[in-house]
C-alpha cells in the first residue's frame, strides 16, 4: 500500500472515572502505557505520520507516543466539545495533504493493525469514510451501524434508534477513515445541533451519504475496539493482553504449564522449548533463551536468562542480571546487576548483587556480597571453579580468584588468590558442662522471679 496516511490520536480525555492523578492513556497494559500499544498498531499499519490531541498530562503523553512511525506532532484541544471537535484540533496536520487520514483512541490498546489496514484497504477502493465496528451479543448502549446494500448509511445512537433498529448487533467501534482530500471539508461540515451541543465524529457518514460520497463499515473482533474509562476495564485489558500474549509465545514453542498464572511484558522474549512453572511474572526487559526452565513463583525484571539456565522457584532476578549457559539461581535467592557464569550455581538462600561469578563456581546458601557501604555500591569478583562455603559474607570491594576455596561462616575483607583458602571467623571454644550450670542457673531465676510476683 503506497498511499499516506496521517493517524489523528485522540488522547484529550480527562479520565475522570479512572480516578487518577494521571491521562488514563499513560497507564500501563503489559508493562507500557497503553497509548504506546496503539502507535505500535498504527506502525505495523504503514502509517507516516501521528497528529496527538492532547490535555492534561500534554508532555508524557506525547513522550509515550513518541517511538511510532515518523514525527510526532502535538496538538491542544482546551474544550471538550465531542469527538469531531477533537479531531479538528489537529487540522493543521490534516491540512498538510494525506492520501488517508486514520482517527483512533489512546485508549485502546488492544487495536491490531488488521482492522486499520482493511480501513486503508476500503478509502483506496473509493469510499470516503470508513467507520470500524464490531458484532457483538449484547449491543444495549453502543450505537447500531446502518447497512444497506453492503454501504453505511447513518449510525443511530441507543436512545434515537428503533425498536427494530436496537435489534442489530453490528456496533459502532468509533475508530475511523476518512479520505484525506476530504476530510477538512467533511470535519467542517460537522454540527452541534443536539441536546450536549457537541461535535460528533459519528455524523460525517449521514453527511457523506446527504453529499453523494460512499461510506462503509468494516469489521474487527470485540475485544480489540475495548476501551478503558475505569481501573475495572483497565484490569479487563490487561487480561486480554496477557492472553494473547501467552497464546502467542505457546504457538512459537514455549511450554506454560498453568498459563493463566504467567504474567508478560510488552517487551518479554522468550525462546523456543523454555518451560515455564506456575506464578512466574516477568518485568520490562527479560530475555530468555532456548531450553532454560523458569521454575514456579519466579520474578525476573531486566534479566537475561541463557540457553539451558535454571531459575528458581522462588528466585528473583533484578534488572542487570544475567545467567550464562547451564547456570542455576535456586530457591530463595536474589540476583542484582551481576553475572552468573556458564554452569555457575547460587542454588538457595543468597544475595548476588553487583558482582562477577565465574564458570562453574558454586555459591553455598545463604552466601551475600555486601556490595553497599551506605553510600556507594562496590563490586566482588569471584573466578572460575571457586567454592564459596554457605552463611559467607563478601565484603566488597573484594575479588576471590580462581579455584579459590572460602571456608563456611567467613566474612571476607580481602582479596583471595587462585587456588587458595580462606578462612574469615572467630576459632571455636568449646566449654564442657557450661551449658548444665547456664540452664540451672536460668531456671533458678526464673523461679524467683515467678515466687516473688506470687
Amino acid at each position: 500500500m503506497k498511499r499516506t496516511c496521517l493517524a489523528v490520536i485522540l488522547a484529550a480525555g480527562e479520565s475522570t472515572r479512572m480516578k487518577s492523578s494521571m491521562s488514563k492513556v499513560l497507564h500501563p497494559v503489559g508493562g507500557r502505557p497503553m497509548i504506546a500499544h496503539v502507535v505500535d498498531a498504527l506502525s505495523r499499519a504503514q502509517i507516516d505520520s501521528v497528529a496527538l490531541v492532547v490535555g492534561r498530562d500534554a508532555e508524557a503523553v506525547e513522550k509515550a507516543a513518541s517511538r511510532g512511525p515518523g514525527a510526532v506532532s502535538c496538538f491542544t484541544q482546551t474544550e471538550r466539545r465531542g469527538t469531531g471537535h477533537a479531531v479538528l484540533a489537529a487540522s493543521a496536520a490534516i491540512a498538510t495533504g494525506h492520501d488517508d487520514i486514520l482517527v483512533v483512541f489512546g485508549d485502546t490498546p488492544l487495536i491490531t493493525e488488521g482492522p486499520l489496514l482493511a480501513a486503508r484497504q476500503a478509502l483506496a477502493d473509493g469510499n470516503d469514510v470508513v467507520v470500524i465496528g464490531f458484532q457483538t451479543g449484547n449491543p444495549t448502549g453502543y450505537g447500531r451501524l446502518i447497512v444497506r446494500d453492503g454501504a453505511l448509511v447513518a449510525i443511530r445512537e441507543q436512545r434515537d434508534a428503533s425498536d427494530e433498529e436496537k435489534k442489530i448487533t453490528y456496533c459502532n467501534g468509533g475508530l475511523m477513515a476518512i479520505n484525506g482530500a476530504k476530510a477538512l471539508d467533511l470535519l467542517g461540515r460537522i454540527g452541534n445541533e443536539n441536546a450536549k451541543g457537541e461535535y460528533y465524529l459519528t455524523d460525517l457518514v449521514e453527511i457523506v451519504v446527504a453529499a453523494g460520497g460512499k461510506a462503509i463499515a468494516v469489521e474487527a473482533p470485540e475485544t480489540e475496539l475495548t476501551g478503558c474509562n475505569t481501573r475495572a476495564e483497565l484490569a479487563y485489558i490487561e487480561h486480554i493482553w496477557q492472553q494473547r500474549r501467552r497464546h502467542e509465545m505457546m504457538i512459537s514453542g514455549v511450554s506454560m504449564i498453568a498459563p493463566e498464572t504467567v504474567f508478560l511484558s510488552y517487551d518479554t522474549t522468550i525462546g523456543q522449548d523454555v518451560l515455564i512453572e506456575p506464578n512466574v511474572v516477568f518485568g520490562p526487559g527479560v530475555t530468555v533463551e532456548s531450553g532454560a526452565v523458569i521454575h514456579a513463583f519466579s520474578h525476573l525484571e531486566g534479566a537475561h536468562v541463557s540457553a539451558g539456565a535454571t531459575v528458581g522457584p522462588y528466585a528473583r532476578l533484578r534488572p542487570g542480571a544475567h545467567l550464562g549457559e547451564g547456570a542455576k539461581v535456586g530457591n530463595f535467592c536474589e540476583v542484582k546487576q551481576a553475572d552468573i557464569g556458564a554452569g555457575a550455581k547460587v542454588n538457595h538462600l543468597s544475595y548476588i548483587g553487583d558482582a562477577f561469578v565465574g564458570a562453574h563456581t558454586n555459591i553455598g546458601a545463604g552466601t551475600i556480597t555486601c556490595n553497599y557501604d551506605g553510600v556507594n555500591k562496590h563490586v566482588t569478583r569471584i573466578g572460575a571453579h571457586a567454592f564459596i562455603g554457605s552463611n559467607s559474607s563478601l565484603v566488597a570491594p573484594v575479588s576471590v580468584g580462581d579455584g579459590a576455596l572460602v571456608a563456611s561462616g567467613s566474612v571476607i575483607t580481602e582479596n583471595v588468590p587462585d587456588d587458595a583458602v580462606a578462612f574469615g571467623r572467630a576459632r571455636q571454644d568449646i566449654k564442657p558442662g557450661r551449658a548444665k550450670v547456664l540452664r540451672e542457673r536460668y531456671q533458678a531465676e526464673k523461679a524467683a522471679k515467678k515466687a516473688k510476683s506470687g
